[in-house]
């Protein structure tokens, strides 16, 4: 018995955030549903829209982008019906992620946003790296403005690493 396309589009969806440790964002979900040709981009966007009415999914927005990740009921489903997903299809997703998995968590684990501060004058600035559910390193900044706050998110991505790998540093420097 084969499975209405929609419904399958949903239980990929749950397979693929169920076999990562950290959430997806929509754009690359998105990109593993086109390249294969598996549906259009509106498509999938009904196809996560359901799942998350439904609470089978979860997201958070960060800077105009969604993180999605599966929740228990999720889970439960996906265990469930994972049978009435063709092997093919599997085997699909399965190398998609093989192949991008560095790159996607990478992508995912270093956020910044900003927001105004209490005062409604200031930004905060929330820069994180995370690994999978475990926060790292979090840093919130008092800025002056919103183009300071801008300038800092964006380059965030790129000095992560040095900034995190400079801190564990100076904190674990023995004194002398």
């Amino acid at each position: 018995m084969s499975v209405d396309p929609l419904t399958l589009y949903k239980l990929m969806t749950l397979y693929m955030l169920n076999k990562v440790n950290f959430p997806l964002t929509n754009a690359q979900l998105s990109v593993f549903f086109q390249e294969k040709g598996y549906t259009t981009y509106i498509g999938f966007q009904q196809v996560l829209t359901e799942l998350e009415e439904t609470n089978l999914i979860s997201y958070e927005t960060i800077r105009n982008t969604y993180y999605y990740k599966i929740t228990k009921d999720g889970i439960e489903t996906i265990n469930f019906f994972v049978n009435k997903i063709p092997v093919d299809v599997i085997d699909d997703m399965d190398i998609f992620l093989v192949d991008n998995k560095y790159e996607m968590r990478n992508e995912v684990s270093t956020t910044a946003d900003f927001f105004h501060a209490a005062n409604n004058e200031d930004y905060i600035v929330c820069c994180k790296i995370k690994e999978g559910s475990t926060t790292l390193i979090e840093m919130n900044l008092n800025v002056p403005s919103e183009d300071v706050a801008e300038m800092m998110c964006n380059n965030w991505k790129n000095a992560s690493q040095e900034i995190y790998s400079s801190v564990m540093k100076t904190l674990m420097k023995e004194k002398k």
